[in-house]
């Protein structure tokens, strides 16, 4: 699989994508401190540039960018040959499967490491002694990579059977869902079930821990009544259970694919 997943990363050397990869981190992170160095400074600073950071990144920027990756990775394979010469090597067809799925999420893995990474030495800098919560920022960068992994499987799915259009197309109507049903309070009760909320839910679950003073005789309310440990708990759950879902499917389903039946 090792040797797989390095073929595939050659494969994109000289694309888009590897440029995107390295340059969409800083140019983010760049336009998110802009945005704060703007707005004046309130009583809760650190809990307002983690939130914005975050949301800016699982709500307008996850959606569109495991689009395009994935539809991108299987539109090279279907420029080098119209899939032949992909369906034709010599790894099994769930290795091959597997392969792009692994190398979609390396490239957003070090999207997302850099993104953070950039934005959190760039406070540092320029709003030294301001912003201590930098665990938090992992903690949240790790949830994000958790929850992306089934838009990633479905995504690599719709590519494959329609083509990157389709897997654009869908990642735009994933990030009006992401803004409506996870970025505000109209999915509270549904958001389990959308996989494009996944995301940002998991990020909000550990929202409540950064008000979490040393000082306070008792946690927030949002911990104390177990609502933050529910929300992480569901959130895991449900990606589990649509990664398993969709990435099996996708699996069994690309077992018996030949190409597109225009190609055939």
């Amino acid at each position: 699989m090792i040797k797989l997943i390095l073929s595939e990363w050659l494969k994109i050397k000289r694309t888009s994508i590897k440029r995107i990869t390295f340059l969409l981190p800083f140019l983010m992170s760049g336009c998110i401190m802009g945005y704060i160095a703007l707005h004046k400074r309130g009583d809760h600073f650190e809990v307002d540039i983690f939130e914005t950071f975050f949301e800016v990144w699982a709500i307008f920027i996850i959606p569109i960018i495991i689009s395009v990756f994935a539809g991108q990775i299987v539109y090279e394979e279907e420029l080098a040959g119209s899939f032949n010469g992909f369906l034709s090597e010599r790894f099994s067809r769930y290795r091959l499967y597997l392969g792009k799925f692994f190398i979609i999420s390396i490239v957003c893995t070090i999207t997302l490491i850099l993104g953070t990474s950039v934005f959190c030495i760039g406070t540092a800098i320029f709003f030294p002694g301001t912003v201590h919560i930098e665990i938090f920022f992992i903690a949240g960068m790790l949830l994000l990579l958790v929850g992306i992994l089934p838009l990633i499987a479905i995504h690599l799915w719709i590519g494959f059977v329609y083509g990157i259009g389709a897997s654009i197309g869908m990642g735009i109507i994933g990030l009006l869902m992401t803004t409506m049903i996870g970025g505000s309070e109209l999915g509270n009760n549904i958001w389990q079930f959308v996989p494009w909320a996944l995301p940002i839910r998991l990020v909000k679950a550990i929202g409540p821990y950064l008000e979490f003073a040393g000082g306070m005789a008792k946690p927030p309310q949002l911990i104390s009544s177990g609502w933050a440990t529910t929300q992480l708990l569901s959130g895991i759950i449900s990606v589990i259970i649509y990664l398993i879902i969709m990435l099996g499917c996708g699996i069994v389903w690309f077992y018996r694919w030949e190409g597109r039946k225009h190609y055939e």
